[in-house]
């Protein structure tokens, strides 16, 4: 009413009124009609209009009351007020109007929200008057659906159906509000099929249709067909419709699928070139719009790209912002623009990218500092648009604009880049959240599967199965959305990194790539993601860089697309002025021959940085790309100039040739951290699964094989990129080796460390062992002690390196092996055959510093790891130690690894029970495999135990040695083997010692006999360096004598010291006759020293007492009294082919061996079948030593006297052996080898040593030696059984024959020897032969009938002795020096012979009458006469210089023997032949008168030298001519003959000195006649004492007569002037007193 009345005043007041009453909602529906009707008229009046605007609204918001037409009215009251002239009023309406369709929309919502638990029933509503009313619709979803509608309607320019009273309306405000309601209500369109239907009838057809002028224009024509009241395009409506086009998009997508393909196409469209700036700006919006929604785009792919007929819409729209893009760059020329653009997409495969980033310096030097994009001279600045992930629109919110307005440059480039990065960013984030949580899902629920506990198993497999297929579909989409938009973003992505000149900028493109990259890798999208690793990779490198993996890659994937950043094919557009980058590196290219340099830019750098960062979170999706990406790296790094260090690590380092790497402090500053990065990614490579780290293995292989292929055949640097990385890899993946280590190690081993490029080979070998250091020094799960197959696995690659005949690489594997037994030597274990292989396999060739390394590695083993390794590798240790002993590199090696071996020896003999123990368990367990795979187990030395396997290749190994060439090891060897042998053998099994015997000590000294016989006997002038060498060994014979010395010794002490654990042995007889064979050889060489030796050894192997002591044995009786002797069996030492008696019964030898203990030798009889092999053997040595050679020279060789000396002196002990069976043959032997080694001479220069001076009587010892054989024999002889004794004579014989070299020394074959007198021993010629000197016999055989005397004092009786006629031999030896008297060389051996005829016949001649009548004696009579005869009437002349008193003393001698026979044989003459007496009368009777000599000097001198002698002769004449009975009328017929003549010369010889003596005068008479006188004047007196005592009755009386006839002629000598003739005549004269008497009666025949 109030308001009715129009009055201003009232009408607020009302209103104000009317507002209150609302506000308390107490309106009724009535009433609320009722005010809305008197609204309108106010509004029709134009009154309070803003109040108005206000009642209503507050009237809709406050209840609900309206419905129908009266909400109706109310809308259109507002809607007219709108469109009032004032400003205000019309804004408030239109914001009321916007208020009042929210709030009908909001009470539809309300509504809804009420009735949503109740169950729907049909409710009757009263039937609208609208014709287009929905009954089923309750009342607010009614209003909202005819306001909806109409606005539509309206929007259309169409009348509405609802809104009646309607008078105006703009298309924008309609659009604006169905933009609102389709965006705060959405809920109510997809609920409810009413609206559902109005957007799909409606709304599209009529968004399509407005769309229609923009759609149709095209810049330059003007024709246009739009029935829209502008012909071009109308920003505010084109806007408008973008904007509800997005929300319908956005909203209705599900239902509106077709439409939106539409809207969507049309979107696409928007961006052509040919469209209005502004169009295409807000086109771009929009799509930015749906970029940053990734569902949505989902939807897109999975409702058209993936449907057969259907556009692919998410494709184009992408592929859409690259040509957006990409014509932004492109300044279309004058002309068509449409041809231009075409051209552009055609040709830019190969143009697009050529110039831009190619690394020069930026104009002029200066630096843009605009963020911007620049290609081909096209600049577009970068404007920051929005926050990155929300579509922030500019130009779609301009809604107050009319006019288009002007883009800035720039904006729309920035916009399409923001939609590519959103849109990566929402793809990748939706796909991998998905991705996550199905493999969340998945683990859970495998987990829950796997769980025991899990009751209801059924379902949950049900589930997981259906998350199979709902994978399946994801993954399909996915690949989908990913195959549909990878190329338009790569092409779109890597156009902008090359225009990029901002660093923010290029580092979004980066990640975007990257994000791809990783995307298209974690589903496994092998193309795509290979081709935006390509573009990263790319980037890295300066342009048109020649890098084949790339090229071959990105030419295959992006031929179909119009980019491409190859740039391959296309000259170089003046770089320097394209560029605006800042170049902050310049390096040299990784090429075969690298050309010039090439420079990095700091977007390179920022590239680089991207792919490190790529590889080190991606790296498990990479794959293949691994390739592409490393292969990149590695490029980067040589041209950074970054160098391998230790453990792999890349770091700053010079290059080595060709200009330096030049860089900038930017750089340097970046390079530690990219090294650190780089070594970064290579740790991470520990979180990669297997598979991807195989592929990551690979690429590095085949990396490394390009780097090697490009470093053969020149000595340039290689890449050691690829290596360095192998082992970084290696080294952090060691808790997982096992899986890579084959192939990493195969590449090292069988590419990398054989190549020719010694920088390359290096770092092989060191990759390599530091893998293999690292590996065993890890902290292994379970630890490598436990698994012992880890272990040789990764030991092996060590062992193969010996393959490598590449020094350096060997010294890598030593100095391993040496750092490996310092850290790991105690856990190696079952590694310690691969290890000490290591060493063992170094060979002689390979120079001195490896063989010490290896040598060094050995001797650390030996210190310290014997005891820790396993018995079985001691075998290994000793081959190994005996290689280095046999390298002739270095002497001092060769001797240690001798000491070395000592010492291993010392370290079985500490543990040999261990050893022993576990080297049988393991030989069990062998055996037993070798059982089941039935092969037969093979060793060295098999049946011997192991331990002594052992020992015997340690044995067999120093045996080599000792005929190494080199003396100095083979005499370390040798000694080191006896040592060893000596000190350890014990420990060896009896059966073993076999083995030692004949395969390493007999074979040995075979090969050092074959050694030293065929040594070279050239002089050695030097020993290397300026070291003399001794005479001695100045020749390879001399050096080889040695060291057969030393082996021939070591093998006899062996023989001596362990005889009791050899002789048990079956075959010892063969063992002894072998050794005595080489003993012999060795006796018999032509070498003094050797020979003497093997003469040592023979008497140390003879000094062994037999083990059955003669004190066991029971006394024997001599073999005669045995009436059968036992033969038992037949000993057969060669040359002993005769039965052996024995003594002992057989019966008394089982018994000895029947009693508890065994016994310890194992025959007797064997035994002495040794000594008799012995005897042989020694019999052979000395008749071939002996023997004196055909023909001499100067090399003719004579043994020495100490070797003839030992020889001799062996027979003794040997003799004490084999006594029981010598017989004559082997004396007969004996002898002839005593005899020859007598007369072996001696060279003078060694005479000096041997004989102490010629005046000295002394024996050499050789000739001591002979004696004491022989007296060895005697004494045998004398104690031996009877039979034994009939040796007599043949030693009789012996030392005989040695007698006579006193007068005659023995002739050495045709040898000259000088007397040793003569020798020039003082001043030894060099080099002239030497002269052979005899010895001086005189001595020795003078010895020897000294002996022969005693021996003949002891057995002058024995039987053999008297019948072997040993006294007439030993007349007639003596017979020799008697007669040369004084021409013996030595005055000693006459006289000594002298008494010893003497002393042998005081003791013979008995013997020899009491065998007269048997006439065993016949024969020598005659000798001892002529014995006699040549030494009293000796034909040699006493020495001129002979003193009177030697003269009386020799005179003495010959007394003696007259003596002798006057006292020994004259008495006796009855029992001794006639002819001798006679023949001893003879000689009396020759002797007493001497001037029956035919020389007159000659009588004269020995009448003066003998009257005692003449005296005595005549003496023992007469009493033999008087005291003997006369048995036979001749005898006595001699004697008186022999008186007459006697005293008939008497009286001759008086006569003629008489006459002489007269007619001399006053001259005194020679010398001679006077002696005569004087002579026979003595005999005279002599005559007659023997006379007087003589029984007178045995003198006859003529005789008598005769003496007194000579008186008278006495007397007649008085006048004589001579007073020694007067002093002999008184003498003479004073006897004739006894015949002054008076004449007796005649007395008849003796009788008074």
């Amino acid at each position: 009413m109030g308001c009715g009345t129009k009055e201003p005043k009232i009408t607020q007041l009302c209103l104000a009124a009317i507002q209150r009453l609302m506000s308390h909602e107490v309106v009724s529906e009535t009433a609320a009609g009722n005010i809305i009707n008197m609204l309108w008229q106010l509004m029709e009046n134009s009154l309070e209009e803003l109040k108005l605007l206000q009642t209503v609204l507050v009237l809709l918001t406050t209840n609900t009351v309206v419905h129908d037409e009266a909400l109706s009215k109310a809308i259109v009251l507002c809607f007219r007020l709108h469109f009032t002239k004032d400003n205000i009023t019309n804004n408030t309406a239109a914001a009321t109007v916007r208020q009042v369709v929210t709030v009908v929309f909001e009470r539809m919502v309300a509504e809804d929200e009420r009735y949503r638990d109740v169950i729907e029933q049909p409710v009757l509503v009263q039937a609208n008057s609208n014709r287009r009313s929905v009954s089923t619709l309750k009342p607010c979803a009614k209003d909202a659906y005819m306001l909806f509608q109409d606005l539509c309607q309206l929007v259309n320019a169409d009348a509405p159906y609802w809104l009646v009273g309607m008078t105006e309306m703009t298309r924008t405000f309609g659009l604006e509000l169905l933009e609102s309601v389709l965006n705060d209500f959405p809920q109510v369109f997809l609920q409810h099929q009413e609206f559902s239907f109005l957007l799909k009838e409606r709304v599209c057809p009529l968004v399509i249709k407005l769309f229609s002028p923009n759609i149709k224009f095209r810049q330059g024509s003007n024709t246009s067909s739009s029935p829209a009241p502008v012909e071009k395009p109308y920003f505010p409506i084109c806007m408008r419709l973008l904007r509800v086009v997005s929300v319908l998009i956005k909203q209705f997508y599900s239902l509106l699928v077709t439409e939106c393909e539409i809207f969507l196409s049309l979107l696409v469209r928007f961006l052509d070139a040919d469209k209005p700036q502004w169009l295409r700006a807000v086109a771009v919006e929009s799509i930015h719009r749906l970029c940053v929604q990734p569902q949505l785009l989902r939807s897109f792919c999975q409702s058209y790209d993936m449907k057969q007929h259907s556009t692919k819409v998410f494709r184009d729209i992408v592929n859409a912002l690259g040509s957006f893009i990409q014509s932004l760059f492109l300044v279309p020329p004058t002309g068509n623009p449409a041809t231009a653009n075409q051209a552009g997409n055609n040709n830019a495969g190969g143009t697009v990218s050529a110039p831009a980033n190619s690394g020069m310096l930026g104009i002029g030097g200066g630096v843009t500092l605009l963020p911007a994009f620049e290609y081909r001279g096209t600049w577009i600045p970068i404007l920051t648009i929005t926050v990155q992930g929300s579509a922030k629109a500019t130009y779609l919110e301009m809604l107050d604009k009319v006019e288009p307005p002007t883009i800035p440059e720039g904006y729309a480039m920035s916009v399409a880049f923001h939609c590519l990065l959103d849109l990566v960013r929402g793809i990748t984030s939706m796909i991998e959240g998905e991705l996550g949580e199905i493999e969340t899902e998945c683990q859970t629920t495998s987990e829950a599967a796997s769980s025991p506990t899990q009751s209801s198993e059924q379902p949950e497999l049900q589930s997981t199965s259906d998350q199979m297929d709902k994978e399946r579909v994801n993954r399909a989409v996915w690949e989908e959305m990913v195959n549909a938009c990878w190329c338009g973003l790569l092409a779109a992505l890597s156009l902008l990194l090359d225009a990029s000149t901002d660093e923010a900028a290029t580092e979004n493109i980066l990640k975007a790539e990257l994000t791809m990259a990783a995307l298209c890798g974690r589903l496994g999208l092998v193309t795509s993601r290979d081709a935006f690793i390509t573009a990263i990779c790319k980037g890295s490198l300066p342009p048109h860089y020649a890098l084949t993996v790339l090229n071959t890659t990105t030419a295959a994937t992006l031929s179909n697309k119009s980019y491409s950043i190859q740039g391959q094919n296309v000259m170089m557009i003046s770089p320097s002025s394209e560029s605006h980058q800042q170049v902050v590196a310049v390096g040299q290219p990784l090429a075969v021959q690298p050309q010039g340099t090439v420079m990095l830019t700091s977007k390179n750098i920022q590239c680089m940085r991207t792919l490190l960062n790529l590889a080190h979170c991606h790296g498990a999706v990479l794959g293949t790309s691994w390739q592409l990406v490393l292969a990149t790296l590695q490029h980067l790094v040589w041209i950074l100039g970054l160098k391998p260090s230790s453990g792999g690590a890349l770091k700053p380092g010079r290059a080595v040739e060709g200009p330096s790497t030049v860089l900038t402090t930017a750089v340097m500053t970046d390079l530690p951290v990219i090294s650190n990065i780089l070594s970064r990614l290579f740790e991470s490579s520990q979180y990669l699964d297997d598979v991807s780290l195989h592929h990551l293995i690979n690429a590095l292989c085949s990396l490394s094989l390009e780097a090697m292929d490009m470093a053969y055949g020149n000595n340039k640097e290689p890449s050691l990129f690829a290596v360095a990385k192998l082992l970084e890899t290696g080294l952090v993946n060691m808790h997982r080796i096992e899986i890579l280590w084959r192939p990493l190690t195969g590449h090292l081993l069988e590419k990398v460390c054989q190549h020719p490029n010694s920088r390359m080979r290096e770092w092989g070998a060191e990759a390599l062992t530091s893998l293999i250091k690292a590996g065993l020094t890890f902290n292994h799960e379970p630890p490598l002690s436990q698994n012992q197959r880890l272990q040789l696995l990764l030991l092996n690659p060590l062992k193969e390196m010996s393959s490598i005949n590449h020094p350096d690489i060997r010294l890598k594997q030593l100095e391993c092996v040496l750092q490996i037994l310092q850290s790991q030597g105690d856990s190696l274990g079952p590694g310690w055959p691969l290890v000490l292989g290591v060493m063992g396999a170094i060979r002689n060739d390979q120079g001195e510093s490896l063989i010490r390394t290896a040598f060094q590695c050995l001797q650390l083993v030996v210190t310290d790891f014997l005891p820790t390794m396993p018995c079985t590798c001691l075998q290994i240790v000793v081959d190994v130690a005996g290689s280095f002993g046999l390298h002739n590199q270095e002497l001092n090696i060769s001797l240690t690894s001798i000491g070395l071996l000592w010492n291993i020896s010392d370290y079985f003999f500490q543990r040999g029970e261990t050893i022993e123990k576990e080297l049988n368990k393991e030989e069990a367990a062998q055996q037993k495999q070798a059982e089941e795979k039935g092969v037969v187990l093979n060793r060295p030395f098999h049946p011997a135990p192991p331990f002594d396997c052992l020992w015997l290749c340690l044995y067999a190994k120093l045996g080599e040695l000792c005929v190494d060439p080199r003396p100095a090891v083979r005499k370390s060897a040798g000694q080191t083997l006896f040592s060893t042998i000596g000190a350890h053998g014990t420990l060896l099994q009896h059966s073993t010692w076999h083995t030692v015997i004949w395969k390493v000590l007999f074979h040995l000294l075979d090969r050092v006999r074959e050694s030293s016989t065929t040594a070279d006997k050239e002089k050695i002038e030097s020993g290397g360096g300026n070291i003399l060498i001794h005479h001695s060994r100045d020749t390879a014979e001399k050096q080889w004598a040695e060291t057969w010395v030393l082996t021939l010794a070591g093998v006899a002490r062996i023989f001596n010291t362990r005889r009791y654990l050899l002789q048990p042995l079956g075959d010892f007889s063969q063992a002894w006759d072998v050794l005595l064979d080489h003993i012999q050889s060795a006796a018999l060489s032509k070498n003094n020293e050797v020979s003497l030796a093997a003469l040592k050894s023979f008497q140390e192997i003879l000094q062994i007492v037999s083990p059955v002591r003669d004190s066991d044995k029971p006394e024997t009786p001599p073999a005669v009294n045995v009436p059968v002797p036992v033969l038992i069996g037949s000993i057969t030492g060669s040359g002993l082919n005769r039965p052996f008696v024995r003594t002992d019964s057989i019966g008394e030898r089982l018994g000895k061996y029947s009693s508890s203990e065994p016994p310890i030798v194992t025959d007797e009889l064997e035994d002495l079948n040794l000594w008799w092999a012995a005897w042989n053997t020694w019999y052979r040595i000395g008749s071939e030593s002996t023997k004196p050679p055909i023909t001499f020279d100067k090399l003719t060789f004579i043994p020495s006297q100490p070797f003839l000396t030992a020889l001799i002196q062996i027979f003794p002990a040997l003799y004490q052996h084999i006594k029981s069976g010598f017989n004559m043959d082997d004396l007969q032997k004996l002898g002839v080898i005593l005899h020859s080694a007598g007369s072996v001479p001696i060279s003078s220069d060694a005479s000096p040593f041997i004989l102490p001076s010629y005046t000295e009587a002394v024996l050499t010892s050789l000739q001591e030696a002979v004696l004491t054989a022989l007296d060895v024999l005697q004494k045998a002889i004398c104690v031996g059984p009877e039979n034994m004794q009939i040796m007599y004579p043949a030693i009789f014989d012996q030392l005989l024959a040695f007698v006579e070299f006193s007068c005659k020394p023995p002739q050495y074959g045709q040898l000259e020897t000088k007397h040793i007198a003569n020798a020039k021993y003082n001043q030894i010629q060099l080099f002239a032969p030497a002269e052979w000197v005899a010895l001086n016999y005189v001595p020795f055989a003078e010895r020897s009938l000294e002996v022969v005397v005693d021996l003949y004092q002891k057995t002058a009786c024995h039987k053999a002795v008297v019948n072997e006629k040993v006294l007439q031999n030993i007349i007639k030896t003596l017979r020799v020096p008697l007669s040369l008297k004084y021409s013996c060389p030595s005055e000693s051996t006459w006289k000594l012979a002298v008494s010893s005829l003497l002393k042998v016949l005081s003791i013979g001649l008995p013997v020899a009458r009491q065998h007269a009548s048997s006439g065993k004696f016949d024969s020598m009579w005659p000798e001892l006469a002529s014995t006699f005869e040549d030494f009293l009437f000796t034909k040699s002349i006493p020495p001129d210089n002979l003193s009177i008193q030697e003269f009386q003393r020799n005179e003495s001698i010959d007394v003696e023997v007259v003596q002798l026979i006057s006292t020994e044989i004259l008495p006796y003459a009855n029992f001794i032949p006639k002819e001798f007496v006679g023949q001893i009368m003879t000689m009396l009777n020759k002797g007493s008168i001497h001037s029956q000599s035919s020389s007159f000097t000659e009588a004269e001198i020995d009448i003066r030298l003998r009257e005692e002698f003449s005296k005595m002769c005549f003496e023992t004449l007469l009493q033999f001519s008087f005291s003997n009975k006369v048995t036979t009328p001749q005898e006595g017929y001699i004697s008186r003959m022999a008186l007459s003549v006697l005293l008939k010369r008497s009286q001759d010889v008086l006569h003629r000195y008489i006459e002489d003596e007269r007619l001399s005068g006053k001259c005194p008479l020679p010398r001679q006649q006077v002696t005569e006188i004087i002579f026979v004047l003595k005999a005279v007196s002599t005559l007659i004492d023997s006379l007087k005592k003589t029984q007178p009755e045995n003198v006859d009386g003529n005789t008598w007569a005769q003496v007194i006839a000579l008186y008278p002629t006495l007397v007649e000598c008085i006048t004589c002037s001579s007073s020694e003739v007067c002093s002999a005549l008184k003498e003479a004269l004073v006897p004739f007193k006894d015949f002054m008497q008076p004449p007796a009666s005649k007395v008849q025949n003796g009788e008074s």
